[in-house]
């Protein structure tokens, strides 16, 4: 047998070979190159011209197709209140009924000096016939000629007199019966039973208003429709559709109006105290669901831009600055970034106004992994947003491509 000595040598020398063979594959002039790095695949979807329908969203308010405030005309105590408050009344529906006591009694007076005048007329009237013939014999004198045709003069201004009386009594008589002068839902009643009332006095009776149809008042910036109109005079857009004036509601909770209705006009004063005008458009409302003053908010068609541009959203990145860059491929498979002047959002996609060419290849997906210069793979955006129509609310609505 070998001595213990003997075995720890030969384990020892063993160990020592084992630590040079590990630091000679160490040394630097005998290390392996890593392998050459891949090229960074990326995804990207090629911009092409499609026809899209524009759109605004914008906030309004409903208001009533007509209102009348009703108020009395003749003063007076209400004897009845002969309507439903917040029911639909009819033109010509009696509402309220003042004490026609006082008014009857004014008719029968002016009635009796109407008779009183013209009962005095035949006989004023012979006397002149007869002064005129004896005047000619000279058998009465001028001045009682004279003094005969002044009192049927003077007769038949009374009648004159008497009449309208009469008629201003026959108005304020009928006066006292306050009657609907349009068709609607009437309010809440600010009279009841034995209320005072005086003529015109300041607070309505109560409110009726026509609410079928209904109007939507929009305001638009300026600024909004200085850019519609330098878009329309640059050929942009077009406004030649036969539903450009359609307009599409949308209620508080999010909900879409069922019915559609039409742009009426645009207001030519600008509101100083918010720089907009209005626009009006005019909606039916057969179930009154609408009711005034609500909160709506309008999309309104501004045209069809038949050239547009659209990339998805997360294709743009922005700058330090904050303006909007995405990185497009050239046919060399380089990497190149392109400065954006962005329009509107429309569903998940940004209308780009310059900055892109039909054509261009934009990298939507692994823009991390690029920088301008590189070389890249290019593999086709796949993504469902990019095969059917994009809308948006507040932005537009794309229609088939035009190409």
């Amino acid at each position: 047998m070998q001595p213990l000595s003997h075995k720890i040598s030969i384990t020892r020398l063993a160990a020592a070979v084992l630590c040079g063979m590990l630091m000679a594959s160490c040394q630097p002039g005998q290390q392996q190159a890593p392998p050459p790095a891949p090229t960074p695949q990326v995804t990207v979807v090629t911009v092409q011209p499609q026809q899209i329908l524009l759109t605004t969203e914008l906030p309004g308010r409903t208001s009533a197709y007509r209102m009348a405030e009703i108020r009395p005309r003749v003063n007076g105590l209400v004897l009845k209140r002969l309507f439903t408050e917040g029911a639909d009344v009819q033109a010509g529906d009696l509402l309220y009924q003042i004490d026609p006591a006082p008014f009857q009694a004014a008719l029968a007076n002016a009635k009796a000096a109407l008779g009183r005048s013209e009962a005095n007329l035949p006989a004023i009237r012979s006397r002149v016939a007869r002064y005129q013939e004896l005047l000619a014999d000279k058998a009465v004198s001028q001045q009682e000629y004279d003094d005969a045709a002044s009192a049927l003069s003077q007769t038949e201004a009374d009648i004159a007199y008497g009449q309208a009386t009469l008629e201003t009594a026959r108005i304020n008589l009928a006066y006292t019966r306050i009657t609907a002068p349009i068709s609607g839902r009437i309010g809440r009643s600010n009279a009841t039973e034995g209320a005072i009332v005086t003529a015109y006095q300041p607070q309505a009776l109560a409110t009726i208003q026509q609410m079928d149809p209904i109007y939507v008042d929009v305001p638009q910036s300026t600024t909004e429709l200085l850019r519609l109109k330098r878009r329309l005079a640059g050929g942009l857009l077009n406004q030649n559709g036969s539903d450009q004036k359609t307009v599409t509601l949308l209620l508080e909770d999010g909900t879409r109006y069922p019915q559609e209705g039409t742009l009426q006009f645009r207001d030519v004063t600008v509101d100083p105290s918010t720089g907009s005008v209005i626009l009006r458009a005019i909606f039916p409302n057969p179930e009154g669901f609408l009711l005034p003053n609500m909160f709506v908010r309008a999309v309104m068609k501004e045209g069809v831009d038949e050239k547009a541009l659209l990339i998805p959203q997360q294709a743009v990145s922005r700058d330090p600055k904050g303006n909007p860059v995405a990185l497009i491929v050239d046919a060399d498979n380089k990497v190149h970034q392109r400065m954006l002047e962005v329009d509107r959002a429309i569903g998940d996609q940004w209308l780009v106004a310059s900055g892109l060419e039909p054509g261009d290849q934009v990298i939507v997906e692994g823009l991390q992994k690029v920088r301008p210069g590189a070389s890249v793979r290019v593999v086709p955006f796949e993504s469902g947003a990019q095969q059917r129509p994009a809308t948006s609310a507040d932005g537009g609505q794309a229609a088939p491509s035009a190409n």
